[in-house]
């Protein structure tokens, strides 16, 4: 019988993890601190009938209670004091320029594509792992990858700037 101490171990353990999978999905830590906090004070409730194995488990939950902040949430447009910086083409290698381009493009696509994304290549599950945390199928898990990264692929904030030949020397 799982117990108190046992869910205070992993959270110790598994807490970094998850934060940063949480993160992931939302792209804002104060969010990710606070779906974290949310998936595990609903994992407390039924921790005692959780298999030895809790982490598909808490995927799941921290996956659904995600989905569902996302459905209430309204996500359009903030608005800010001043427009925001234009890049310099020639920048668009720099790794920091990459990461964000990459996190605004995670954040356009669907809840469940960007969920499986995550899980599946920032997190390195297995599509067995990812379809036990999302509770579908394999060929869900497959089918939802292909649509992202095909989403990706044609993403217009993902295009790379190659320099022409005269801009070399």
């Amino acid at each position: 019988m799982r117990g108190w101490a046992d869910y205070t171990a992993y959270v110790e353990a598994r807490s970094p993890r998850l934060l940063r999978t949480a993160y992931l999905f939302c792209g804002d830590w104060a969010q990710a601190e606070d779906l974290v906090q949310t998936a595990l004070a609903k994992v407390w409730r039924v921790w005692r009938r959780i298999s030895d194995q809790p982490d598909p488990y808490v995927y799941r939950v921290l996956v659904r209670t995600y989905a569902s902040w996302r459905r209430r949430h309204w996500h359009g447009e903030i608005p800010t004091d001043f427009p925001p910086e234009v890049a310099d083409p020639r920048d668009a290698m720099d790794a920091a320029v990459d990461r964000a381009v990459l996190w605004a493009a995670l954040g356009r696509l669907p809840a469940r594509q960007r969920a499986v994304v995550v899980l599946r290549y920032f997190e390195d599950l297995s599509e067995q792992a990812v379809a036990e945390a999302m509770n579908c199928s394999v060929g869900t898990v497959k089918s939802q990858t292909s649509k992202a990264l095909a989403k990706l692929r044609i993403d217009p904030g993902l295009t790379v700037h190659v320099p022409a030949r005269e801009d070399l020397s």
